[in-house]
């Protein structure tokens, strides 16, 4: 069953993602206002984003101009294969 769940607090401006109900051993820092909560076996057990309403706001309009500007999709050039 999935329990994942997310809740916007308005007053904070943070979008907390809970994968799962875990204890949070540590936590790492992905960018700027974006942390990545970790439980005691390395796994992600939740996502938090501060400024969350910029996020966003920017991310939607970073998807939109690309669409509209017909830009490729970044991609891995790892994951190609050779």
């Amino acid at each position: 069953m999935n329990k994942t769940k997310m809740t916007y607090f308005k007053d904070e401006d943070v979008l907390p993602l809970v994968i799962s109900e875990e204890n949070e051993a540590s936590s790492i820092e992905l960018s700027p206002n974006i942390t990545a909560e970790i439980n005691k076996d390395g796994e992600i057990i939740g996502i938090e984003i501060l400024e969350a309403s910029s996020f966003i706001r920017d991310s939607i309009l970073e998807a939109a101009q690309a669409k509209m500007l017909n830009l490729p999709r970044p991609h891995n050039k790892s994951l190609e294969r050779t």
